[in-house]
């Protein structure tokens, strides 16, 4: 009898929470456009500006540690020269994925922006 009980709770649990998980899983798809992509499009110019000057930091940056992996590999260190080029990919990998994520966003803001202006 114990059991039974205990599998019962166990079902009616997975079937609570199941039913939550795919109410909440459907509930971002509907709600990507309006309000959110307002808000994004509001803070876009925020955003790259910070892209901006995150970019010119890494610019700088990234000259200098290709010195030092340099000197490093002439000094005979390899594994500290091969880390430093594994920071700098690792570094030059996301400023593309954030450049695609930015050039993405742009592309959304203006499509809404052209169908906004086209609604007034």
């Amino acid at each position: 009898m114990f059991r039974t009980i205990i599998a019962g709770a166990a079902a009616a649990g997975a079937l609570t929470f199941g039913a939550a998980g795919i109410a909440g899983a459907s509930t971002p798809a509907t709600s990507g456009t309006g309000a959110n992509k307002a808000v994004l499009c509001a803070k876009l110019p925020a955003i790259q500006a910070k892209v901006q000057k995150v970019e010119a930091k890494v610019s700088t940056w990234v000259p200098k540690a290709e010195a030092r992996e340099a000197a490093a590999k002439t000094a005979d260190r390899t594994k500290r020269a091969d880390a430093i080029a594994a920071r700098i990919a690792r570094v030059q990998k996301r400023e593309t994925r954030v450049n695609a994520r930015l050039a993405k966003a742009q592309a959304a803001c203006s499509a809404s922006g052209t169908s906004a202006s086209a609604a007034s």
